[in-house]
């Protein structure tokens, strides 16, 4: 079975149906089967968005984009400062 990449926005939708549909009387399991993902996935996404609006899940994933590509820049950098020690030792 192929897996879907959901949206961080979708997710919070789908998380809000399962809301709803709990309390509209409906088990959590039936609710969870009825937006279409396992248990385990339904869970993952509630500790990971539980509280949050879409535009804070959206303003999260950006500043998650945004640090890995820092910590990248940072690597790089570091791996030229110590090519360059490296080779000013050579010098003395």
């Amino acid at each position: 079975m192929g897996t879907k990449k959901h949206k961080p926005e979708e997710v919070v939708t789908k998380l809000r149906q399962v809301d709803v549909l709990v309390s509209q009387g409906q088990s959590v399991a039936d609710a969870i089967r009825a937006i279409g993902v396992t248990e385990v996935t339904y869970y993952r996404w509630r500790k990971e968005f539980g509280g949050l609006k879409s535009d804070q899940v959206r303003r999260m994933k950006d500043l998650e984009t945004e640090n890995q590509r820092l910590r990248k820049a940072i690597a790089d950098l570091t791996l030229d400062k110590l090519i360059l020690q490296e080779a000013a030792r050579g010098n003395f």
